[in-house]
């Protein structure tokens, strides 16, 4: 089938997916209809949503370009309620489809402005984009807006888990510390809990922990294998962290610099942490063989890579802290360069291994759905 490079398609894109959440409408819509009805529930539901604006406005486009005589399609994509990751994914596998179904060649997005940045590389992957449309909702800045801004912060679940709950648990350190009579503490506390939380704000940790509390969740409502794994796994990884500050209390030294100090907790904590990872993934592997060993092979490799790496921050943990040479450290001089050299051969072999695993794996599944005349020409062809 060509695909047309002269039909356009109108799209507006609901990231966080509050048609489906909030109206109950199912993603993806496709039709002026359709588009419109979406628009009319959602906003019935919730007049303040700015996507009800944004499919609105598409629908606007969608209108104008069709009375120039434009061959136009329009259609409304919805990600993930609360995984942007999935959501991400989802978005850009219904636009493949969606552009496949209507033979579009280019796209004009018209969203809210709010994550334009998120979305644009998303649907740029699928279809070339010639415009974005960005609706911005004309309002006065006043008192009530202000109220408007507070209460919207307090009642949507998605601003109040990003906002409310880091504040509370800031108020609620420091209510505990001054209880014990200790201010200071209470507030060095409080400073570490916020930097930890913008920390993975930032790096977007949030979102893989989230990630990994939905896997959990869809294993234990599976009655799969991992939910077990994955529990062992976080009790391991507290341990760790538990040993890794152990260490790092007992070769704790003000002279040293941070390089040393977290030197130290890779030390204690490193064992711990990969097994933990390794019981995880071990348990993930054992339901992709399960239910989709098509994926196996990409699944497999990544334990042996996460170990490599272990091994080799262990060596290298090792060497660091032998070099400071102030206290009586078990390995010094050395001995921490021979381990260092160690862990690393002993990372390069598991790698190595590790591959050469996938790449059996990779054989069998690639045999595995081969037609049975093929399988039976090569059965041949080996007896004769």
């Amino acid at each position: 089938m060509i695909m047309s490079s002269e039909r356009t398609l109108i799209l507006s894109v609901d990231r966080d997916n509050d048609i489906g959440f909030k109206a109950g409408v199912s993603s993806p819509v496709v039709g002026r209809e359709a588009c419109l009805d979406t628009a009319n529930r959602l906003g019935l539901v919730d007049p303040e949503d700015s996507d009800v604006n944004a499919i609105f406005q598409a629908i606007k486009t969608y209108d104008e370009l069709k009375a120039r005589g434009e061959d136009v399609r329009i259609a409304v994509l919805a990600g993930d309620h609360y995984n942007s990751i999935e959501g991400d994914r989802k978005i850009a596998e219904d636009l493949r489809k969606v552009v496949w179904d209507l033979e579009a060649g280019e796209c004009i997005l018209v969203t809210d402005g709010a994550e334009d940045e998120y979305i644009l590389p998303v649907i740029q992957s699928r279809i070339a984009v010639s415009s974005v449309q960005r609706v911005i909702v004309k309002q006065i800045p006043n008192l009530e807006g202000t109220y408007y801004i507070i209460k919207k912060i307090f009642e949507d679940p998605k601003y109040a888990r990003s906002i409310l709950i880091p504040i509370g648990l800031a108020m609620l350190l420091y209510a505990i510390g001054s209880l014990l009579g200790n201010p200071q503490l209470a507030i060095f506390i409080v400073v570490g809990v916020l930097g930890i939380y913008l920390l993975f704000k930032g790096l977007g940790l949030d979102e893989y922990l989230n990630y990994t509390f939905r896997a959990l969740q869809e294993s234990f409502v599976g009655g799969r294998f991992s939910f077990f794994c994955y529990i062992g796994a976080i009790f391991l990884g507290i341990l760790g962290i538990i040993m890794g500050l152990a260490s790092f209390l007992e070769w704790y030294t003000s002279d040293a610099g941070l390089f040393f100090q977290i030197s130290s907790f890779i030390y204690g904590a490193t064992a711990y942490l990969t097994f933990a990872v390794i019981v995880a993934f071990a348990g993930k592997i054992i339901d992709v063989a399960q239910n989709d060993p098509h994926i196996l092979a990409r699944i497999v490799v990544i334990p042996f890579y996460l170990t490599a790496l272990a091994v080799i921050a262990y060596g290298a943990s090792v060497y660091v802290i032998s070099l400071q040479g102030t206290f009586e450290f078990p390995i010094a001089g050395l001995d921490g360069v021979r381990i260092l050299m160690l862990s690393t051969g002993i990372a390069l072999v598991i790698a190595f291994f590790g591959m050469y695993v996938q790449k059996t794996i990779g054989k069998m599944e690639k045999y595995a759905i081969q037609p049975k005349s093929e399988k039976k020409k090569k059965g041949l062809r080996t007896k004769g």
